[in-house]
């Protein structure tokens, strides 16, 4: 079982639920230690006092606030502990709202919550069952790592998730990174449309969706255990200089999207550019007229 990260309750108007917190995710990328290159040993951090110039334990590290330079106000777990802050130990449900309101951006990790005891089941279903009908998510509150936060409670299967949120004030302003205005035609547009469609999956299972950084980089590990050459990555041939036709780019990627799916990969034709209609020369035509009214004379 994993292990739970934080211990609390939700609460739910005038309802109690005794939960554990607990990682919804797991890590399986391979990690790296550092290593000093000369003789292969290993480098570590050490927490190191500036005034006494030694290395200092755990039980003698503590937190504070720096106001200056010169003036470091400390202040204890135990006091962080005792703040009035209805939050410190509960996940306190505020509203309710539609999913489709929240933006994805502001949603972040997910965590399990575990009901603590046979007692706590009955609310704890009742809630979930209580979401499940109304299709609705809950914005909550609670105070993790000495900070409170905004998260949301939503259903997945027979559990309640919760996820952490970012503020308002914590979500950047895209409008500095807007692209310049451009002039898209409706062609180009349809056709990255008929894109997405061809693109479109019922689900996310394939292979597509697996994790191909942590395989290579398995291989390239044991290439190097056992002393034979690397594994080489194939690098298609530069096309220096060579402008792209997005139409055309758009309407290859469609094809192929097709005959990935096994489908028919014939898309509808390209529009073909307007060619101005063809004029006769004025010069050549008025010599021709000047000289049938030569011979009219």
């Amino acid at each position: 079982m994993p292990h739970a990260i934080w211990t609390g309750a939700i609460s739910f108007g005038l309802v109690t639920i005794p939960v554990r917190v607990i990682s919804a995710t797991e890590d399986h990328g391979i990690r790296f230690h550092q290593y000093h290159l000369e003789d292969m040993s290993r480098i570590r951090t050490r927490k190191v006092c500036e005034i006494e110039d030694r290395e200092v334990t755990n039980d003698e590290i503590g937190k504070g606030y720096e106001l200056s330079k010169d003036q470091v106000i400390p202040v204890t777990d135990e006091e962080l502990a005792a703040m009035p802050l209805p939050t410190a130990r509960a996940i306190e449900i505020v509203a309710f709202v539609p999913l489709e309101t929240i933006d994805p951006i502001r949603i972040g990790d997910g965590y399990y919550l575990e009901a603590t005891s046979p007692v706590a089941a009955k609310p704890y279903v009742l809630l979930r069952k209580a979401l499940e009908r109304s299709s609705k998510v809950a914005v909550a509150k609670f105070s993790w790592s000495g900070r409170e936060r905004l998260g949301l409670l939503r259903v997945r299967d027979d559990a309640i998730v919760l996820h952490s949120m970012k503020w308002d004030d914590e979500i950047r302003d895209p409008a500095e990174l807007a692209p310049p205005k451009v002039e898209l035609s409706d062609e180009e547009i349809e056709e990255a449309r008929q894109l997405i469609d061809g693109m479109t999956r019922d689900d996310m299972d394939g292979d597509e969706f697996t994790d191909s950084y942590t395989g290579a980089l398995a291989e390239v590990i044991k290439a190097k255990r056992e002393g034979r050459a690397l594994p080489e990555a194939e690098h298609p041939a530069a096309k220096g200089g060579e402008v792209v036709d997005l139409m055309a780019a758009l309407h290859e990627s469609v094809s192929k999207a097709r005959a990935a799916r096994g489908e028919d990969a014939t898309v509808h034709e390209m529009p073909k550019k307007k060619t101005a209609a063809k004029k006769a020369p004025a010069k050549k035509t008025a010599k021709k007229t000047a000289g049938r009214k030569s011979r009219s004379a």
